[in-house]
């Protein structure tokens, strides 16, 4: 706490209620104004990019979207600290400024089972995974994101931390976890992590999802946002789809009975034919083009798109 204190310095209001904590900026709460011009998602990510370097945090290379270890694929950035956290080794995979593609089933859903607003079965996890010596450089994480964010267009001011500060455990690994909102809106959470066997091996996790910074600065209509011109054209759940597919697909995994192709199946098992009945080559190059923005895709989407409806047609 006095770490977090130091750095925030005396702009920032703290309020602790049993294990509770609540950070908000003096000013928090004023008017926000969004962008009259949205950012491209390129240029977004060249922001962050930028605006990581300045502090010093360089960008590392994604992690494989097949990860094959305790989860068929990456479901966050936080994997690249495997070997320091899980197993207390002083190495990890990755260190820096990622930006993730993941997919995952937890997004949260509606009584008919679509995702809310803010959610997708895959997204790009903006993270800062890096081993620490102590608390006071989990502290400069924290600052550094406000800089980061401040590049972006946001303003401290609306910006908020809050969570509890009791320790939790998940096998090898410990931690606390601070989530941090823009207005009413949780963009993620900044993790102290550290080997339960080897405490002295501390990391720390700040995550994001680039599709949320998005929205959160924009306040766009969520379908517009994410899938752009071809909102409205299918159902919600049928373009995210597609979307996941693509990078599924693009990475090199194929529709299988198990593994990693099991997950492709389970995901293109969710089209109707209805929902595809003018194919999928739209929505597909659509997708390839936004996933190649972050990190290249080996499959072309014409193979992509042929896979997809081979498995539609399977079915």
């Amino acid at each position: 706490m006095t770490a977090l204190r130091q750095v925030l310095g005396d702009s920032w209001e703290f309020k602790i209620e049993g294990a509770h904590l609540e950070i908000r900026h003096c000013r928090w709460g004023s008017p926000y104004a969004p962008p009259r011009r949205p950012p491209s998602w390129a240029e977004l990510l060249r922001t962050l990019e930028d605006a990581f370097a300045d502090r010093g945090v360089p960008r590392d290379a994604c992690i494989p979207l097949r990860w094959g270890r305790e989860t068929e694929l990456a479901i966050s950035a936080v994997q690249a600290l495997d070997p320091l956290l899980k197993h207390g080794h002083p190495v990890t995979y990755r260190s820096g400024f990622l930006p993730q593609p993941v997919v995952r089933f937890t997004g949260e859903r509606d009584r008919n089972g679509e995702l809310l607003d803010g959610y997708l079965t895959s997204f790009v996890n903006v993270s800062r995974v890096q081993p620490i010596q102590g608390i006071d450089e989990y502290a400069g994480v924290l600052d550094d994101w406000l800089y980061v964010l401040s590049r972006l267009g946001f303003h401290a001011r609306h910006i908020s931390l809050y969570g509890e500060l009791r320790t939790w455990q998940r096998r090898q690994v410990a931690g606390v976890t601070l989530m941090f909102r823009h207005l009413d809106l949780t963009l993620g959470d900044i993790v102290l992590l550290w080997n339960v066997e080897n405490p002295q091996r501390m990391a720390v996790d700040l995550g994001t999802g680039l599709e949320r910074l998005a929205w959160a600065r924009t306040h766009q209509d969520w379908n517009d946002l994410v899938f752009g011109s071809l909102a409205g054209t299918a159902p919600g759940s049928a373009l995210d789809a597609i979307r996941t597919a693509t990078l599924l697909l693009g990475n090199g995994i194929t529709p299988a009975a198990r593994g990693a192709g099991g997950i492709a199946r389970r995901v293109l098992g969710t089209l109707g034919p209805a929902s595809v009945g003018l194919g999928v080559s739209a929505a597909v190059r659509a997708s390839h083009r936004y996933w190649s923005t972050i990190a290249a895709l080996p499959t072309p989407w014409p193979v992509i798109a042929t896979g997809i409806e081979q498995e539609l047609t399977r079915q």
